[in-house]
């Protein structure tokens, strides 16, 4: 039984990278380009008329990570795979908890970006290699998507109050959750957070 290919889209990217991306896709007799070169304030336009199963977005064209996790809540059938030139351990882990599906360096081998496609198209999440090669001993701890939304209000500046009025909670349990994004984003003050954001 032969399956159809897995429909992809691309975001714009550097000319050496767009090229090389569409190259992959190209020779890949399993996965269809649909579109390319996409810029970011059309993204959304792209995603309603395509309706890719994967989405590769260039990670430096965000404005923030909210802005993927709006993506994510527009389409949830499209799997979303961020490119960044060098991505930290807590920039994947907070792309991977605002909806993407793999998070990878530019720089990753070929093959692997291929793989991380593929495994995209079928739901799988792909962490980058920092995550399992054992430099990072906590392992992949995501957020959950109540932290992200703590999180995104703390980079925004919110206090513990707005924030338990916003989310409905009470402050001991907003700060609950602000040490466990501060622990599994590496950082310690709203200060440090924020300059992450």
């Amino acid at each position: 039984m032969h399956r159809a290919p897995v429909t992809v889209a691309v975001t714009r990217f550097e000319d050496i990278v767009a090229r090389g991306l569409r190259s992959l896709i190209d020779e890949d007799e399993n996965l269809q380009l649909v579109v390319s070169g996409v810029p970011h304030g059309e993204l959304d336009l792209m995603l309603e008329l395509h309706r890719p199963q994967v989405a590769i977005i260039n990670f430096g064209s965000l404005t923030n990570a909210t802005e993927l996790r709006d993506l994510h809540r527009a389409y949830p059938e499209t799997r979303l795979v961020v490119l960044a030139n060098r991505p930290t351990i807590a920039e994947c882990r907070q792309m991977l908890a605002f909806g993407a599906t793999a998070c990878l360096a530019k720089s990753t081998e070929a093959r692997d970006v291929l793989h991380a496609i593929h495994l995209a198209s079928r739901g799988l999440h792909v962490l980058p290699p920092a995550l399992l090669d054992g430099r990072d001993a906590a392992g992949p701890d995501l957020l959950t998507p109540r932290e992200a939304e703590v999180l995104e209000l703390l980079q925004g500046g919110r206090s513990n109050a707005e924030i338990a009025q916003t989310l409905h909670v009470g402050i001991e349990t907003v700060r609950t959750h602000a040490r466990r994004i501060y622990r599994k984003l590496g950082v310690r003050t709203r200060r440090e957070l924020r300059a992450r954001a």
